[in-house]
């Protein structure tokens, strides 16, 4: 993820007059994202939204007179973890107890920290990854928390395609419930959202696609399926669903752009080479097979549909 640059006051001023600085941010040229902080404007609309909120925590710590410990949403972005739907407009910092007021695009929780919830990353004071999904989990919706443990656990868990620390996982786990324990409240929330939680959802939709199955009635769900490929190397498919004898596909359109992901070949080369890859499972497996994105996983009726077009249905 690309960082955007940030301007400080006194730095513009350097190459324009105070006038001339006005004007820009009244022209929409720059955006301020706090006093005296700003970001070039056509760098901000084209920015990811993770990368807009890790601004904003640059723009905070840059703008405050002490260092604040940046947490939660903000602290996830922050550890390079995807965001769904969450506050991508103000800052999550913890705060001491005893420190009082607000300030304009922040929201403090209370809290205390022990010195092993801290780290630094790129000069930002941060929750640690462990605190960072426990406060998460406890706060934050059911779908937030699972995108971000699911990517806290596949960061650290998957160590090559097809292959997860279980052991590993289950001890991460552990440890983020126990954090979780300290506090009054969220406790439950927070486990419900660990034990749901899966490192091999390779993308958000993955982990929200999975929410979805669920709650549409599927029980028994395997991820990552390895399907027998032409050559040495398997293929491996999102969602094995058993219970209807199906595959089933989240095909984000990230796929077609992402330069990570297409490596040096263009997006109907790709586009092909998932056809062919389609074409080669269903014909060895004999197994229905859906593909489905964004649209179709904003309510459970949605995918349900999907899969209904397909003849793919949860056991009744």
């Amino acid at each position: 993820m690309a960082a955007l640059t940030l301007l400080r006051r006194e730095e513009l001023l350097g190459a324009m007059t105070p006038r001339r600085l006005t004007k820009a941010v009244t022209a929409g040229e720059l955006t301020r994202l706090r006093v005296g902080v700003y970001v070039d404007t056509v760098a901000w609309d084209a920015a990811r939204p993770e990368a807009r909120v890790l601004a904003r925590a640059r723009a905070l710590a840059l703008a405050s007179p002490t260092a604040p410990v940046i947490s939660h949403e903000t602290a996830a972005a922050v550890h390079g973890l995807p965001l769904y739907r969450a506050d991508r407009s103000r800052v999550h910092v913890i705060a001491p107890h005893a420190r009082p007021g607000a300030a304009g695009g922040v929201i403090r929780h209370r809290g205390e920290l022990r010195d092993d919830d801290m780290v630094e990353i790129d000069g930002l004071q941060v929750t640690s990854l462990a605190r960072t999904v426990s406060d998460v989990a406890r706060t934050a919706s059911f779908e937030q928390s699972v995108a971000i443990a699911d990517a806290a656990l596949r960061r650290q868990f998957v160590t090559a395609p097809g292959e997860y620390d279980f052991a590993g996982a289950e001890r991460f786990r552990r440890e983020v419930l126990v954090i979780a324990s300290r506090s009054a409240h969220g406790r439950t929330r927070a486990r419900r959202a660990l034990d749901f939680a899966d490192g091999r959802a390779q993308l958000p939709g993955e982990s929200i696609s999975r929410i979805r199955l669920r709650e549409i009635g599927f029980r028994s769900l395997e991820l990552q399926v390895a399907v027998p490929g032409r050559g040495m190397h398997p293929y491996y498919v999102d969602f094995g669903l058993d219970e209807a004898d199906a595959f089933g596909e989240f095909d984000g359109a990230i796929k077609y752009v992402d330069g990570n992901i297409l490596d040096g070949r263009t997006s109907s080369q790709v586009f092909d080479e998932e056809k062919q890859r389609e074409d080669w499972i269903r014909g060895t497996t004999q197994r229905r097979y859906a593909r489905w994105g964004w649209p179709h996983i904003a309510t459970a009726t949605d995918l349900r549909m999907r899969l209904e077009a397909f003849s793919i249905r949860p056991p009744r």
